[in-house]
């Protein structure tokens, strides 16, 4: 950490690194470059570390609160919307970041994960994507192929995959986007966009497991295996896409851009993948409408206010 002429504390990737903290990922693991991605886009964003939490779920993504100098939460499996929404309501001056693997939020938090969209409130979610439940050695998850065998599996998967990205914006998700872990300078600005948008936020990454899932790996991604050699990755921006929605507040503009978001997310040519910013729609947060009914967390937090000798006299008349 440094000071700027004006002496303002100047953050660097290293003060987002936590102390004496021993890493156990597997080498070569992608959850290194979603890490990295992460303290990048802290740092690039000044964001002071006291004023940032982190919230995590279970599996090997779970980790991730633990490696960063950041308030952290490790929760259950599944629950890091509804600990990453207690945390923001109760203290909107925090920046919210929650963290998980596809199956703990496509899977066994797939409800939560949609109720997290429905509301907007002003956090990201950071989900890793590696098509497995790797911390149990390889189950298929919700994002894996139907057909598709990893070399952990008994047998092909005989369910049809999700789709992260039409699913968040259906849920309603203002933000959703799409990155790949071992692009790490993309994720990080990709990642850093999306704390700065004023409502729920979504980054999925997609990324390798090379301890067990021998599909998807760094040369299947960067197309080493066909006989073109084509990266089956493609960023958005370079094909002219851009997903914001252009009249926020038009019913109809955000129709239309949720509609040709949802169809980019689902078409595949020639077994090419987009990545990059889907869907983008400034609109007003849960916290926006929550300070029209309390006045007060416009300019307050709820942990600073004094609950205690609050008059709830009224509430009890009506009860009466």
């Amino acid at each position: 950490m440094t000071k700027t002429n004006n002496g303002q504390k100047k953050y660097k990737i290293p003060d987002y690194k936590a102390d004496n903290i021993h890493n156990d990922w597997c080498p070569g693991c992608g959850d290194y470059g979603i890490l990295s991605g992460i303290q990048m886009a802290l740092a690039n964003l000044g964001l002071p570390p006291h004023e940032v939490a982190v919230i995590s779920g279970i599996g090997c993504s779970g980790k991730t609160s633990h490696y960063i100098n950041a308030y952290g939460f490790h929760t259950l499996h599944g629950r890091v919307v509804p600990n990453a929404t207690g945390m923001k309501l109760a203290n909107h001056d925090l920046t919210v970041l929650g963290v998980g693997g596809d199956g703990d939020g496509y899977g066994i938090g797939a409800g939560h994960f949609v109720a997290g969209g429905r509301r907007n409130l002003d956090f990201t979610y950071v989900i890793f994507n590696n098509n497995i439940y790797a911390l149990t050695k390889g189950q298929a998850s919700p994002t894996i192929g139907k057909g598709e065998q990893t070399k952990t599996m008994p047998e092909q998967s005989i369910y049809n995959p999700i789709n992260p990205v039409a699913l968040a914006i259906s849920s309603g998700y203002t933000f959703v986007a799409q990155s790949y872990a071992l692009d790490v300078k993309y994720t990080a600005d990709i990642i850093a966009r999306a704390i700065q948008h004023p409502g729920s936020a979504v980054v999925d990454v997609l990324q390798t497991c090379p301890a067990f899932n021998n599909l998807h790996t760094k040369t299947w991604f960067e197309g080493l295996d066909r006989e073109e050699k084509q990266p089956r990755l493609y960023k958005l921006e370079d094909e002219g896409y851009d997903g914001t929605v252009p009249e926020p507040e038009n019913p109809d503009s955000v129709s239309k851009t949720k509609a040709a978001a949802i169809e980019k997310a689902l078409a595949s040519k020639n077994g090419r993948i987009p990545v990059g910013v889907f869907y983008e729609h400034r609109t007003a947060t849960l916290e926006d409408y929550l300070s029209k009914k309390i006045p007060a967390l416009a300019s307050t937090s709820m942990v600073k206010m004094d609950i205690y000798d609050r008059d709830i006299s009224p509430l009890l008349d009506e009860l009466r």
